[in-house]
């Protein structure tokens, strides 16, 4: 009984450390995309990277998404998140770490679900955005 109890318990704590993501840092820079491929993100982390500097010195949450029309999502360490519709750099979405659907990511002040619906991406003070094809929001 107390074997089966253990494998219930080593059960239930894998299904929950599945549910929540990481991905490896280049530089402290962090990239995932949604498994359907429309939707790719970068977390860059306060004071920026080599190659890239946040406008207020980060931490910095962007997310693009190309079809049906392409659009930049940025949530910056204060206040409300950005839409973008006019981006000259779209390079969006490499396939190299998916955030499958119905699991999370956390970095920073920055947590993001992955979802069948889209992407729900918030800081802890509830500012965020919301992606997906036929829809998007930002708060």
């Amino acid at each position: 009984m107390r074997t089966l109890l253990m494998a219930v318990v080593a059960l239930i704590s894998m299904d929950a450390s599945a549910a929540e993501q990481t991905f490896p840092a280049d530089g402290g820079v962090v990239y995932f995309n949604m498994p359907s491929g429309n939707v790719g993100c970068q977390y860059t982390p306060a004071g920026g990277s080599d190659v890239y500097k946040p406008e207020d010195g980060g931490p910095e949450l962007g997310c693009d998404r190309i079809e049906p029309t392409y659009l930049r999502f940025i949530l910056g360490k204060s206040g409300k998140a950005k839409r973008y519709q006019n981006v000259g750099d779209t390079g969006c979405c490499d396939g190299s770490h998916t955030l499958e659907y119905g699991n999370s990511w956390k970095k920073g002040p920055f947590s993001c679900t992955s979802d069948k619906a889209g992407l729900s991406c918030t800081r802890n003070d509830g500012h965020g955005f919301f992606i997906s094809r036929s829809r998007t929001q930002v708060y």
